[in-house]
This record gives C-alpha cells, sequence and structure tokens, in this order.
C-alpha cells in the first residue's frame, strides 16, 4: 500500500493534509462527492499525521513561496498540531499560510487567532456567501451559529495575522460575489473570487 499523501506541491507552494474531518458539509467540495483528489494527488488518510511525520515531510520550507494548510479537513480542527508545525516552518525561514473555514473559535470555544500570532502569516478564509441562508444551503455547518462565528472570526483577524483574504466561489447559484466582496471589505479584510470546480 502506497504512503499516504500529506504534503503535495503545487506551483511554488507546499501543501499539507493533516486532518479529514470538517466542520461543514459544503455540497460543491469534492469531498462530498465522493471523490478525494487534487491535481492527481490522493488526499485519502489512513491515520491523522503527527507532527514529526509533518515536519519530515515538508524538509526544508524555505524552497517554497509558502506552506499552506488546506487538505480535504479543516486544519484548526488539529490547532494543536498546526501550531507545532507552524513553529517549525517559521523556525526554519518559511511562510505559512491556513486555509481555513473560519470556525475555529466556535469549535474551540475560545479566541484561538492570538495562539496563530507569529506562526501564522495569512489566513485564506471561506466566506462563501453573502448571507446566511445562502451560507447555509451550501455549506451545511454542523455547528448553529456558524455564519455568524465566520463574520465575527473576519473581523478579529486582521488584528493577529498580517494577511486575510475572506473568498468565495464564483458560479455557485444565489452567491453575490461583488456582495461578498463589499462583505469582506466592510469586515476589514481582502477578498478573492474563487471558480467553480478549480481545486489547488
Amino acid at each position: 500500500m502506497n504512503a499516504q499523501t500529506i504534503a503535495y506541491p503545487i506551483h511554488d507552494n507546499l501543501y499539507l493534509s493533516i486532518t479529514d474531518r470538517c466542520t461543514l458539509v459544503c455540497e460543491f467540495c469534492p469531498k462530498t462527492q465522493g471523490s478525494l483528489e487534487v491535481r492527481g494527488y490522493d488526499l485519502s488518510l489512513d491515520h491523522r499525521p503527527e507532527v514529526e511525520e509533518l515536519v519530515a515531510a515538508v524538509g526544508d520550507p524555505a524552497r517554497y513561496r509558502e506552506v499552506v494548510f488546506c487538505g480535504y479537513g479543516e486544519p484548526t480542527l488539529r490547532l494543536r498540531t498546526l501550531l507545532a508545525v507552524a513553529d517549525h516552518i517559521k523556525a526554519h525561514g518559511g511562510r505559512v499560510r491556513v486555509n481555513t473555514d473560519g470556525l475555529a473559535n466556535l469549535v474551540h470555544k475560545r479566541n484561538v487567532l492570538p495562539e496563530m500570532a507569529g506562526r501564522v502569516d495569512a489566513l485564506s478564509v471561506s466566506l462563501n456567501a453573502q448571507d446566511e441562508a445562502t451560507y447555509n444551503r451550501h455549506c451545511q455547518p454542523q455547528l448553529p451559529g456558524s455564519y455568524a462565528a465566520l463574520l465575527a472570526f473576519l473581523r478579529e483577524a486582521p488584528r493577529w495575522i498580517p494577511e486575510v483574504t475572506a473568498t468565495a466561489i464564483d458560479g455557485l447559484e444565489g452567491v453575490d460575489i461583488e456582495a461578498c466582496r463589499r462583505l469582506a471589505e466592510s469586515l476589514g479584510v481582502k477578498f478573492r473570487a474563487r471558480h467553480l470546480d478549480v481545486v489547488g
């Protein structure tokens, strides 16, 4: 049996897949549709990798433009592992980005952003919709109050993280990209439109 893929390069970045669990069941996610493949990489996990395994998979982080925590799960669900690996990456000259659903504070029942400060250079946060009804329809959150928690996270994040970008997918029914852009800007963060069915 082949070793599972926990680190996979795309362009100048290295992506780390540290969990297969998620707080959302997004209808547009390939995982929800039964695929665990990104750009030819099989991201199915037979176990959740530990810090030493992830550090070994990264190697020299300075070789990459950035090391991105992003797989087919929500990386902040394994916050202690994420922070420990981020410490290693930063100590060896790397740049850290976390792609997240923005629900870490809701999940962990505390503000985790101060713990990310100095360890995470950039956050890419899946806003995904301009209002709660559209968000719930497409993302199917498993925790009540998710959309409000996401907005609060985005509002708070720039206090702790140098670069914060909200994203939404252009092409999802009912998602108003310009309204998402205005909402992101009102929260004090940047905005980037992603494209439906384009992953990685």
